[in-house]
Parts: structure tokens; C-alpha cells; sequence
């Protein structure tokens, strides 16, 4: 994990191997798995020998099956228009698996089928569950009886959000799927995490000599995380009713975010020593109780969310978020996280604001000087018009009064255009058998007992309401007014 440039991929190669991809047939696959993988492809980062085997419930042929992945890139893909003989010799590498997840029997033919790869010089067996959760298991117990997976690491395999819906049920499926197969050898994926500028937090901190003696209680006065969405539910109001921000964004992406942004340097960018700094975080966040719930965090509802398609009309499920996070050690005593999330908001914005203490005022003694004192505050804006923005106060030339000031760095200006999607490098890494990006079970727990108290301290309070293309309610600024702050606008990085 030391090179994210562009074309790093082809630098790390990977054995021949054949993936499997259940739930073939499902949006995700077309949308970003076969794009990734093509991506790849184009980009030689695959060995030349490699298979991609769809399996699903559907009949299908292999041609039939080939034909809607390529509907899918030519909507998907970043390198539209698709050339059509660098799409031929990819869909050579493309087959199909008809069978149910709970059948023992088209596991036991596809073992027959993995097996005369292997003889074909493809001894890498690998699998993606890109199904509903609630198959997870059933799966996973089918490939260890057809002994397509063991203790060991003979094969690997990737899991995708959500894990559990709470502690207890994250618990169980950790102890269902570590029945099957090495902790090792399962990857647990959140595509934030595959995100160029996510990663590039890691460097953004370690790799500069002049933050890591400031990124601490001594000189920052809190850190304001925001993962702002444009859209509403739409066409998943079934499916979100029964998940809500909370599940959906904190508990993963957000404390993805949490945790690389307060880690202790690791000791190498080995993916172990990475992943156990961001558990160590997680362990140090104290469980909140039901009374701080009711001061720390709020949850809301979008106006006209209840009237959404495939909602109860009584529904308290939140598509708004907010709360505030502390981590008991020696760098960020006494230092707030706040973190917020919601649809329909002003605008859609993924970004991390530093704010620094104030200086001493005493060298500025009018009150009209003091007001003009803006904290320094460093924003990292993770998405969209990706960069980083340090805020600082400067003498207005020609007057006796200052202002604010803006250090500009962006990633578009300074390296172009390209940018290889989450899943291109998530998927990768997993080929190469690169954990770094992937979540341990471990991690996913600490965070569930976070949320879950959450969750709890909520039961007996209110949803409160904002507008659509706001910035959430007004109950949320309160969790800051008690510490002496407020949110930053997100309408421009450093505003």
C-alpha cells in the first residue's frame, strides 16, 4: 500500500485466479464490479490468465450473460465508449453459474468447475458475496461443505455491507462466518475506503513532518466530520426505512472516517499494524449512556420522507444525523468529534474540518480585532472537487484590520483527471491479498457498540424534522452551541 499514483496497479501483480461473483445478477455487479474488473483489465493489472464466474439463480447463458454486463459498462464504465475488441478479449475471461444459495448441488458442480481451472494453471480461488446480508451465511456454509473454503487461506472471499444490524447480530455472524473460513482470509468491504483521497489521508498525516506535532489536544479544538447527500430515498424507501442514517453511514463510513483521521502513527503500512491503530481508537470512544444520548446526538427526518414510496407512514427511522464522539487517550482528550449525515441536503459533500484553537488575544486589543480573529481550520474535502483547504488569518493590505485567507490544494489541477474508482483498487488489493482497506471483525464490533447505545438512547426521544436542501435541523446545532461552536458551511471547501 505504499503507491496510489496513476497506473500503480500494474506494480503489483497478482497469481491467476478465478473469482466467483454471487448475486450475479444483482445491480451491483453491472454497476461496479464487471466496470472495475474491465478497468483493471485495461489497465493490465490482471495476470493474462483469470476467470469471472457469475453466480446467481437466474438462467442464464454464458452470451447472455456477457451481454447485460456489457449494457451495464457501456452505462457505468469510466472509459466510455467502450472499445469493442478490448471488451471481446475481456468477455473471454466471462462465464456464468446458475444455482440457488441454499442448494448444495451447484456448489458441488462448481467445485468440479474451480477444480479444472486449477488444473489450467488458476490456483487462486476466490469469491464475492455481492448478495443480500441475509444470505451471507447460508453461502458461506455451502462453499466450506463443498470444500470451496477452509481454514487456511486456500481461497479468500469478500463480504459486503451491511455486517449486522447491531452488536448482537454482528457478533453472530462473526462467529458463523470465522466457522468457515480464517478471520485472515475474509474481507469485510467499504468502498469509502477504497476512495483516493480517503487514503490519502494516511500520507496527508504521516508522510508531513509539520502536522504530526499539532494534530493533537494541545492545538486542535475539535474536528467536524460531514457526509452530506443531494438526494432523498427515492426508489429504496423499503429498503432504507429499515436501516436509517445511522446504520447506513455512521457505523461504517463515518467511522471509517473517525478512525483515520485520530489513529496513532502505525508502526509500518502493513495492514495489520494499520487496522489494529483504528481499533485502538474505537476502543478508547467511551459507550454513551441514555442520558448523554439525549445531549450528544440527534436524529431527524427530511420532510415528505414519510409520504416516500414503500415508507411507513409512521416510520421514525432518521435520514439525518448527528452526534459527538470523544476519544479517551493522550492525543484527543477533551477534543470533540462531530459528525453529521442526512439526505436531501444544501449539497452533496463528503469533508473533515480540522479547527485549531484560537490564539492569545491579547496583542489585539480592540474588540473589533477579536471578532475579526478567525480560527485557523484545515478542510479535507473528500468528495466532490477533491482537495484540501488551510484557513488562516492575514493583514487586509492598505488597512489596519485583517481577514481570513485561504492555502488551496487541489487534487484535479495538481494531477488531472484520473482517479480509478473505489472498487477498482478494493478489488485489486483483495486479488493480491491486500487487507489494508478491509475491515476487521474486530473493528466492525467496536463500532456496533457504539451505535447500539446510540440507538437505544433514542427510543424514547422525538424525530425531529428538517427541510429538504437544508443543512439539517436546527436541533442539531445545539450538540455544538454547548461546547461555544458551530457547524461550517459546506457550500465552498474553506468557506
Amino acid at each position: 500500500m505504499l503507491n496510489y499514483s496513476a497506473g500503480s496497479l500494474t506494480g503489483r501483480s497478482s497469481k491467476p485466479f478465478a473469482l466467483v461473483i454471487f448475486g450475479a445478477s444483482g445491480d451491483l455487479t453491472r454497476r461496479k464490479l464487471i466496470p472495475a474488473l474491465f478497468g483493471l483489465f485495461k489497465e493490465k493489472a490482471l495476470p493474462d490468465n483469470f476467470q469471472i464466474i457469475g453466480f446467481a439463480r437466474r438462467e442464464k447463458t454464458d452470451d447472455s450473460f456477457r451481454e447485460e454486463m456489457l449494457e451495464g459498462m457501456k452505462q457505468y464504465s469510466r472509459f466510455n465508449p467502450v472499445a469493442s475488441q478490448e471488451w471481446q478479449e475481456f468477455a473471454k475471461h466471462l462465464s456464468y453459474h446458475v444455482g440457488n444459495f441454499d442448494d448444495p448441488a451447484p456448489y458441488k458442480s462448481l467445485a468440479e468447475k474451480l477444480q479444472q481451472l486449477k488444473d489450467q494453471g488458476l490456483e487462486q480461488k476466490l469469491f464475492y458475496l455481492s448478495t443480500g446480508p441475509e444470505y451471507f451465511i447460508n453461502v458461506m456454509e455451502q462453499l466450506h461443505g463443498a470444500e470451496l473454503i477452509s481454514h487456511g487461506c486456500s481461497s479468500r472471499v469478500v463480504i459486503e455491507k451491511p455486517f449486522g444490524n447491531d452488536l448482537k447480530s454482528a457478533q453472530e455472524m462473526v462467529k458463523a462466518l470465522q466457522g468457515c473460513i480464517d478471520e485472515s482470509c475474509l474481507y469485510r468491504i467499504d468502498h469509502y475506503l477504497g476512495k483516493e483521497t480517503v487514503q490519502n489521508l494516511l500520507y496527508f498525516r504521516f508522510a508531513n513532518s509539520i502536522y504530526e506535532p499539532i494534530w493533537n489536544r494541545s492545538l486542535i479544538d475539535h474536528i467536524q466530520i460531514t457526509v452530506a447527500e443531494k438526494e432523498g430515498v427515492g426508489t429504496r424507501g423499503g429498503y432504507y426505512d429499515h436501516v436509517g442514517a445511522l446504520r447506513d453511514m455512521v457505523q461504517n463510513h463515518m467511522m471509517q472516517l473517525l478512525t483515520i483521521t485520530a489513529m496513532e502513527p502505525p508502526g509500518s503500512f502493513t495492514s495489520e499494524a494499520i487496522r489494529d491503530e483504528k481499533v485502538k481508537v474505537l476502543k478508547s470512544i467511551p459507550t454513551p449512556t441514555g442520558e448523554a444520548v439525549q445531549r450528544i446526538a440527534v436524529r431527524a427526518q427530511y420532510e415528505g420522507y414519510r409520504q416516500s414510496d414503500r415508507v411507513n407512514p409512521d416510520s421514525k427511522t432518521e435520514t439525518y444525523a448527528a452526534l459527538k464522539l470523544t476519544i479517551d487517550n493522550w492525543r484527543w482528550a477533551g477534543v470533540p468529534f462531530y459528525l453529521r449525515t442526512g439526505k436531501f441536503m444544501q449539497t452533496r459533500a463528503s469533508e473533515i474540518v480540522v479547527v485549531f484553537r484560537r490564539p492569545p488575544l491579547a496583542l489585539f486589543e480592540t474588540s473589533q480585532e477579536q471578532l475579526e480573529m478567525h480560527r485557523n481550520r484545515l478542510h479535507i474535502r473528500l468528495q466532490p472537487d477533491e482537495g484540501i483547504h488551510l484557513r488562516f488569518n492575514a493583514k487586509i493590505p492598505g488597512k489596519s484590520n485583517m481577514g481570513p485567507v485561504d492555502m488551496d490544494f487541489a487534487y484535479k489541477s495538481q494531477f488531472g483527471s484520473y482517479s480509478p474508482e473505489a472498487y477498482e483498487r478494493l478489488l485489486h488489493d483483495f486479488i493480491i491479498g491486500d487487507s489494508t482497506l478491509f475491515t476487521r471483525s474486530d473493528e466492525v464490533l467496536e463500532s456496533w457498540r457504539i451505535m447500539d447505545a446510540i440507538t437505544a438512547g433514542w427510543q424514547e426521544s422525538p424525530v425531529a424534522l428538517y427541510r429538504q436542501k437544508s443543512w439539517g435541523p436546527s436541533e442539531s446545532e445545539a450538540i455544538l452551541k454547548a461546547d461555544g461552536n458551530t457547524w461550517f458551511p459546506l457550500e465552498k471547501a474553506g468557506s
